[in-house]
């Protein structure tokens, strides 16, 4: 990917469409551009995490994921290119079973929250699933990379694993859901 912005704005996309990284034009609202658009929010969620106070290999792995991400993006802008293979999501598989396997088994469910990192780890975590289901809708129109979705689908898990990792590591319990009847 050798696309360089050097212009920020063109006044292109007044008429409502964007440019691609082939040099098509699509509407604004397109099935591409929305989940291009989940992906970038997920990127910048994850840009806010890494802001808190976080264990550094939390944050070095958290490095590596933003920028496979400006990858999967770039994936998205530019149809037909490859970016993500099954190796990025070898990694998130490992990183799962790595911090997951320090932690005790779900007892309930847990609620979003918890230390400030935790939290921001949830945030990413819905996003990351909101970033799924928009590229799952666009290969309902498209063909998708199958990596791109099994990535957003791991990323997702990990954010919730990473979550109860950061608020054991903060001495912070997590918030167990209770029933109507238990509160």
């Amino acid at each position: 990917m050798s696309i360089r912005v050097s212009i920020v704005s063109t006044r292109t996309g007044d008429d409502g469409t964007t440019g691609l990284g082939d040099k098509t034009r699509v509407p604004k609202d397109a099935p591409r551009i929305a989940a291009l658009g989940d992906v970038d929010e997920l990127n910048s969620a994850i840009g806010l995490w890494r802001a808190a106070a976080l264990p550094a290999d939390v944050d070095a792995l958290l490095d590596r994921i933003q920028h496979d991400l400006f990858d999967l993006g770039g994936e998205l802008c530019i149809p037909g290119w490859t970016a993500l293979r099954d190796e990025h999501v070898l990694r998130l598989d490992e990183a799962l079973k790595r911090y997951n396997a320090e932690l005790g088994p779900l007892q309930e469910f847990i609620l979003p929250g918890g230390c400030p990192a935790a939290a921001h780890a949830h945030m990413a975590r819905t996003i990351a699933r909101r970033a799924e289901r928009s590229v799952v809708a666009l290969s309902r129109q498209e063909a998708v990379n199958p990596p791109v979705l099994h990535y957003l689908n791991r990323l997702s898990d990990l954010c919730f694993v990473l979550a109860r990792r950061l608020n054991r590591a903060a001495g912070v319990p997590d918030i167990l859901w209770e029933r109507d009847d238990q509160r």
